[in-house]
């Protein structure tokens, strides 16, 4: 059975054999970055016919970001569904192995290297084009439409947030807009206001049609192939209402006028790569960016999980969208 490493170091060519069911004779870890994972590229080689000269390894990163994932349900949400499945029919990295280790709060998951085949990784450092983000809605419609008030695995969690998660949302709020006041970036919005948004968020996402979601499909879990886009990183997989998904990806990933420009057109294309009308698919998704500012805010308040100058991109089109739908009453 396929263990968790403790260390980079652990990821031998025994390991990596087992991984990949491989004969790996040479194993060399590259470009380690360190934020709410630690991953790597692994760079390998074989005895006798080969497999991929390199794979993508994502590992637990440093404690408190691990607490903070269990807290989230998310710490082996990803694991869960590469060892588990569903099929995800949506353009995404290949999935070799996954092993957790719920003493140490620890998950390893062993991926294709998507630039092998040409894929590029996005960032909210530089958005996507309108037509990238219309490539990317088609294939979440792709995966809302097969799994649209399907069973799904266990591990799938629903979208919730207790009221005990209140005051600490209330209170990274809080922090998250005297930091930003600080930095010279003020919203003019209330903790409590985004609090109540927030909560209010998670009850919509659990209401109507459940489907099978990424969860948290910013710029930076994304890659570019092709014409299309793909997703990586599915360790918030929930189930939800459709709309998550495609408020948080468009919002997130467009300029501001590029976002008021094309959304109603956007979001017509997915309806129609989805094959439903869902009732009040405007209004919905009008409603989403309240989750996404919150989110960030969030991440901006913790201060590990992101770089700051891609927190700050991503609130101010979250913060943004959500001005919009409140001045033009949702």
């Amino acid at each position: 059975m396929l263990t968790v490493p403790r260390d980079w170091s652990e990821l031998t060519p025994a390991w990596m054999s087992a991984a990949l069911g491989r004969a790996v004779t040479r194993v060399r870890v590259a470009d380690v970055v360190d934020g709410t994972n630690s991953r790597a590229v692994v760079e390998l080689g074989y005895a006798g016919s080969g497999g991929p000269p390199r794979v993508f390894v994502k590992r637990e990163g440093r404690l408190l970001n691990r607490v903070a994932l269990t807290a989230l349900g998310a710490r082996e949400a990803e694991a869960n569904l590469v060892r588990h499945g569903p099929d995800l029919p949506l353009e995404h990295p290949a999935f070799h192995a996954a092993a957790t280790d719920r003493r140490r709060l620890a998950a390893v998951v062993v991926m294709e290297d998507v630039t092998l085949r040409g894929g590029r990784p996005n960032s909210a450092l530089a958005p996507l084009t309108v037509e990238q983000v219309a490539a990317g809605l088609g294939e979440l419609a792709r995966l809302h439409g097969t799994f649209w008030d399907a069973p799904l695995p266990a591990f799938v969690r629903p979208w919730r947030l207790g009221p005990a998660w209140a005051p600490v949302a209330r209170a990274g709020f809080v922090h998250a807009l005297r930091k930003l006041r600080r930095a010279g970036h003020p919203l003019g919005l209330d903790a409590g206001e985004i609090e109540r948004g927030f909560r209010g968020w998670a009850r919509i996402a659990a209401a109507g049609p459940q489907t099978l979601l990424h969860g948290d499909p910013h710029p930076g879990n994304t890659y570019t192939v092709g014409n299309t886009v793909g997703f990586y990183d599915w360790q918030l997989v929930r189930s939800g209402s459709w709309v998550h998904d495609v408020g948080y990806f468009l919002t997130s990933s467009l300029p501001v006028a590029d976002r008021r420009e094309h959304e109603r057109a956007l979001l017509a294309g997915y309806l129609d790569a989805l094959g439903r009308r869902p009732p009040d698919a405007w209004r919905l998704y009008r409603s989403t960016p309240v989750f996404g500012l919150g989110a960030w805010l969030q991440t901006w308040a913790a201060g590990t999980f992101q770089p700051h100058d891609i927190c700050l991109v991503t609130i101010e089109r979250f913060a943004a969208a959500h001005h919009d739908a409140r001045r033009d009453g949702g």
